[in-house]
């Protein structure tokens, strides 16, 4: 495996329950995760090890201003958007406890009240793209912290063509983050040397 995200092999007439069981039987490599992106399956690393110092903040932020019920983890879950046919596994998210007491390995995206993912080069196209259209229809915000710039962007207030609002302030500057949290964050511990891929920087 490498450090870029890879669509693998699968059927091209499987329909989206079809997709979900191969994505579900995988054997996929620990520090992994496998995603349904544009029709394809998706294997992508999960957050380099610099990356952990950010979760933690962001966890520990968000954790006092979630909903009432709602969990802020960094586990590796997988939540389905039957909508848009996709099945993302966000880097952090907030979602309501009771998704987790269903049977099976996929918790409905319905359930989630914030999403955030740290881009670089390396996956900034589909968080950029595919992701914030999938999770703009539904996920009441979404923070995407663009490691490699060094800013985070806020975007909420979701509809079926995706977000209507959206913010951004470089790391070191303190940012609203609007209902149902209404609160201030600090992005003051947000920066991280990152790292270049020479492939990227070749190009």
């Amino acid at each position: 495996m490498t450090e870029r995200p890879r669509a693998i092999d699968a059927p091209p007439s499987g329909s989206y329950e079809e997709m979900l069981q191969i994505v579900e039987e995988m054997d996929t490599p620990v520090g992994y995760r496998a995603e349904l992106i544009r029709g394809k399956i998706v294997v992508s690393p999960w957050s380099r090890l610099r990356y952990k110092r950010v979760m933690k903040s962001l966890r520990l932020q968000l954790e006092p201003h979630a909903p009432e019920g709602h969990d802020v983890d960094v586990a590796p879950f997988l939540f389905v958007f039957p909508g848009s046919e996709r099945a993302c596994g966000p880097d952090l998210h907030v979602a309501d406890e009771a998704a987790f007491e269903a049977d099976g390995r996929h918790a409905d995206a319905s359930a989630l009240s914030l999403v955030a993912e740290l881009t670089s080069d390396s996956t900034k196209d589909v968080d950029w793209l595919d992701k914030m259209a999938t999770y703009g229809q539904i996920v009441p915000v979404y923070l995407l912290l663009d490691m490699r710039i060094g800013e985070i962007n806020v975007l909420w207030d979701p509809s079926p063509k995706g977000y209507r609002s959206r913010t951004n302030v470089p790391f070191g500057r303190p940012v609203r983050i609007p209902a149902p949290f209404d609160f201030e964050l600090d992005t003051s511990e947000f920066a991280v040397e990152e790292y270049v891929d020479p492939e990227i920087e070749q190009r």
